[in-house]
């Protein structure tokens, strides 16, 4: 595997950053094994990286009846829709980890509408793929359909949020050129 650069844009020293985000990557790096090239590549400015990891944080670790597997779901398919390798490779090793099962990252990135997934999170992937991609679409019926699987309003805030912050989230890493960890791909088989 050749060795490319993971970022078009300077990526700092672990040793130059500032103790707090030097000290979240370290920790990262304790649990994983690695450093995620996310954070590397979004250190190059601090007050950013802070921002992003807190709403990351914010939408992702939060407990609740969508679980963090399925939150994981969100990002994949939304991800291979806006054909973001980095978010597509990464959150799938994740959702395999979260969902205990080695396929369901592969089926999901794939198509998602094929995946060995239940009505209700293929309701759920529906809508988050349709607010990455035209937002200004979404309308009653959307969320109609959603309650219909018993989502209420905050889930689907929630299932939006996960949507639109990674819509942000895959234009970066695609503008970067951010590049996946090779662990990644190993990880949840």
């Amino acid at each position: 595997m050749t060795n490319l650069p993971i970022s078009r844009f300077p990526v700092p020293k672990l040793a130059d950053l500032p103790d707090d985000i030097r000290t979240r990557i370290e920790e990262v790096q304790e649990k994983s094994g690695f450093v995620p090239n996310v954070f590397l590549t979004l250190a190059h400015r601090p007050d950013e990286f802070r921002a992003f990891f807190a709403y990351h944080d914010a939408l992702m670790e939060k407990p609740g009846p969508i679980t963090k597997a399925e939150r994981e779901m969100i990002v994949v398919a939304t991800s291979n829709m806006n054909q973001c390798q980095y978010c597509v490779v990464s959150h799938g090793a994740i959702l395999r980890i979260r969902a205990k099962d080695p396929l369901i990252a592969d089926q999901v990135a794939v198509n998602y509408r094929k995946a060995d997934i239940t009505s209700r999170q293929r309701a759920m992937l529906d809508f988050a793929v349709k607010v990455s991609a035209n937002a200004q679409e979404v309308g009653e019926a959307d969320l109609n359909a959603l309650r219909t699987h018993g989502f209420d309003d905050e889930d689907i805030w929630d299932i939006a949020a996960i949507a639109a912050f990674f819509a942000l989230s895959n234009r970066m890493a695609n503008v970067t050129n951010m590049r996946p960890n090779a662990e990644f791909y190993a990880m949840g088989r």
